[in-house]
């Protein structure tokens, strides 16, 4: 079983940087979707960016040319670069590992954009 954790949330400023980070602990990531999604207060959960095993992209309109989503399938890892980031940023942030009927999630991390 794909068990996801994940690093790199903090406060940050509007206009600053963050990169996540999300692993998995000794289970092959290769053939898997990997994504970042997120959760404010009082919203349903939003995919934020999604890359294949090939390193096909996709963002949500939102991140769009301010986030980077990238793996390392050889490290098992998948990165989030997130850059001028604004006050609506601010939510928890889950990594996901899905491939058919698996779906896994890793248990988030606190982004907040605040000054």
């Amino acid at each position: 079983q794909v068990h996801l954790v994940e690093s790199g949330g903090g406060l940050v400023q509007p206009g600053g940087s963050l990169r996540l980070s999300c692993g998995s602990s000794g289970y092959p990531l290769l053939l898997y979707k990997l994504g970042w999604y997120r959760q404010a207060p009082g919203n349903q959960r939003e995919m934020v960016a999604t890359i294949r095993s090939l390193g096909e992209t996709a963002y949500a309109d939102s991140v769009r040319g301010r986030f980077t989503i990238s793996r390392d399938n050889a490290e098992n890892m998948v990165y989030l670069q997130m850059n001028n980031l604004k006050l609506e940023d601010t939510a928890v942030y889950y990594c996901n590992a899905n491939r058919n009927i698996e779906d896994y999630w890793g248990q988030g991390t606190q982004v907040t954009v605040s000054s």
